[in-house]
């Protein structure tokens, strides 16, 4: 994926420069020789491939540095996350990446589940988990409890125990994989914390977002819930409550984003800044990326509400909706604020408004940058949201034509998370360096590029 090459580019590079410092300096010189000029400067090699160090400008080993000189740098402006040197900003670095990468496998694995409507083949749910059948007896206690709920008596009745056991693997599989994440984030967390390798502030943010995690499961079993609960209506299929799938994966973005960010900032402590004249240019479409950001983000929320309605396999045409625009029936609702949840022709209506102006606004942001003097690489990174965004329109219309089958809904919905990671990536480059590194800075870049 893009953000993993980006991730290698930055660990190769750190490990490039850390290599060629002088091996005389260690031992020599205190851990208050390490100033704001060497770590901007060391900052500024991070990203994209950065160049080297400049001509005479030397740094110390980071391997003995201390809180006292962390304290040095955050007054000057220089926020490090981490304080252990290099090896610990490595290592914790890697770990938040991998965690933000087990939570997007969850988001797919989770969409997996839904499309192949096994979420509601487990009847119960204990915080700590279980074990899954083992017996052909215990196989077929869970198949009786899963009778008697409405999806086998309104959708699968007649089931055969075999078809029965495939989707109970699925879902058993997404709630362990989401325990296995759990404990994957919770081990090395203490590790760090114990090498104190984390500061106060960074340690603050992971356990909030270690809290959202564990209340993840929480909210996944008060979504599945609701889904066995006998609907209103005999007419009515049952579903889980869209509300509540919508809260369930907001949720698991807004972790998933909390983590990738969090890990961008612990690797890049310092956004790509060369010259002021970039930096300038970066703050300006800073301001574009802000709402453009905002729009994707709606726009994946109002895709959790098609999910919950089932609203993809409806009105399975493209560009109009049948045969008209705007179905007639996008009202129907009352009261009339209730339509824009629960209302199958408005929410996919919705749906596709929000995806258009999704794709126009980050085609305008593209466009934006040909009169911007911005880093290359930062160019480069709009150039490929704007290609992701195409092609998450693409596949939307595909699966949307194609009555959702499993594979291009789960692609849709990886897609949709791709595409916010590229957003969280590019606000996180163009924020505003710190005022040490500021000061460093030329007019113009005199690099070659």
């Amino acid at each position: 994926m893009f953000q993993s090459r980006v991730v290698a580019s930055i660990l190769r590079r750190n490990k490039a420069i850390i290599n060629s410092l002088p091996s005389n300096l260690k031992g020599t010189c205190s851990s208050r020789c390490f100033t704001p000029s060497s770590a901007n400067a060391v900052a500024r090699t991070s990203f994209f491939g950065f160049r080297s160090l400049p001509k005479g400008h030397h740094v110390p080993s980071f391997r003995n540095m201390s809180t006292v000189a962390s304290v040095g740098t955050e007054e000057e402006g220089l926020k490090m996350l981490v304080t252990a040197g290099p090896r610990a900003q490595k290592m914790v670095g890697i770990w938040l990446f991998g965690s933000a990468a087990w939570v997007f496998s969850m988001v797919v694995l989770g969409g997996v589940t839904r499309l192949t409507r096994s979420g509601l083949s487990m009847t119960d749910w204990k915080f700590t988990g279980n074990l899954p059948p083992l017996s052909d007896d215990e196989w077929q206690q869970e198949f009786e409890k899963y009778k008697q709920s409405p999806e086998y008596k309104r959708v699968n009745k007649g089931m055969s125990i075999e078809d029965f056991k495939f989707i109970y693997w699925m879902e058993y599989a997404h709630r362990m994989w989401g325990r296995a994440l759990g404990m994957m984030f919770a081990l090395p967390f203490s590790y760090f914390l114990r090498k104190g390798y984390i500061t106060m502030r960074l340690g603050l943010r992971l356990s909030a977002l270690f809290a959202l995690g564990a209340g993840q499961g929480l909210i996944g079993w008060w979504m599945v819930k609701s889904g066995l609960e006998e609907p209103a209506s005999e007419y009515v299929e049952p579903r889980v409550s869209p509300y509540r799938l919508a809260a369930h994966l907001t949720s698991a973005f807004v972790i998933y984003s909390g983590l990738f960010w969090t890990a961008l900032s612990v690797v890049m402590p310092e956004p790509p800044a060369e010259s002021l004249a970039w930096v300038q240019g970066a703050a300006k479409l800073k301001r574009l990326a802000i709402p453009v950001s905002l729009i994707v983000g709606i726009t994946a929320v109002s895709g959790a509400f098609v999910a919950g309605n089932d609203a993809g396999r409806a009105y399975n045409t493209f560009p109009k909706m049948g045969d008209v625009w705007v179905p007639d029936n996008i009202f129907d609702l009352k009261p009339t604020i209730r339509n824009l949840f629960e209302n199958t022709s408005m929410v996919q209506l919705d749906h596709r408004i929000l995806a258009t102006t999704t794709l126009i606004s980050i085609c305008g942001l593209w466009w934006s940058t040909k009169k911007l003097d911005i880093h290359p690489a930062i160019r480069t990174l709009v150039g490929a949201t704007f290609g992701m965004a195409a092609l998450q329109v693409t596949l939307g219309v595909s699966t949307l034509l194609s009555y959702v089958p499993v594979s291009l809904g789960t692609a849709h919905q990886a897609g949709a998370l791709t595409l916010l990671t590229l957003m969280l990536l590019l606000n996180h480059t163009v924020r505003r360096p710190s005022m040490s590194l500021l000061k460093t800075l030329p007019q113009v870049t005199k690099t070659a590029w």
